[in-house]
């Protein structure tokens, strides 16, 4: 079995376990009922892609991940995870995101509410803007005006 294939099987008993000495039957040719998602290794992926990169001739790139049993689209999202840092990008798996402290939620809390106010500050200000318009429109006082006229008798 090559490397790259026992870099490819994560959790496999064919990685960690020798061969066995009795010879293995043939698999069963029934398909499961509930499919198992495939897992790739970041070594894996980073060989499997410079390995890409260095297809040069027509059909190579395509005999590549029919070989590997992958889809050109592994390709692209790996490639973009090297690209936005390497092997430890690749390496990053996918789920639920870490509980956040006391601390990071109020914080979470505090920029979420400071942002609501900003946007009802702009609305009130803009009512304003609004309202002053429709004053000088219809010929009636304003605040602004009404203080002025007061203060000078």
């Amino acid at each position: 079995m090559s490397e790259r294939k026992k870099l490819k099987m994560v959790g496999s008993t064919m990685a960690t376990s020798p061969a066995p000495a009795v010879p293995m039957t043939a698999p069963d040719p029934e398909v499961r009922a509930v499919a198992k998602r495939r897992q790739f290794t970041a070594a894996y992926k980073l060989a499997v892609v410079e390995e890409a990169d260095r297809c040069s001739s027509p059909g190579a790139m395509g005999a590549l991940l029919r070989r590997e049993g992958l889809y050109s689209s592994h390709l692209t999202m790996w490639r973009r995870e090297r690209a936005a840092g390497a092997l430890a990008a690749l390496g990053v798996r996918r789920g639920r995101k870490a509980r956040l402290t006391a601390e990071q939620r109020r914080i979470v809390e505090l920029q979420s509410r400071c942002a609501r106010l900003e946007r009802e500050l702009a609305q009130a200000h803009t009512i304003v803007e609004v309202q002053k318009k429709l004053c000088t429109l219809l010929g009636l006082p304003t605040v602004a005006s009404a203080e002025s006229t007061g203060s000078e008798s």
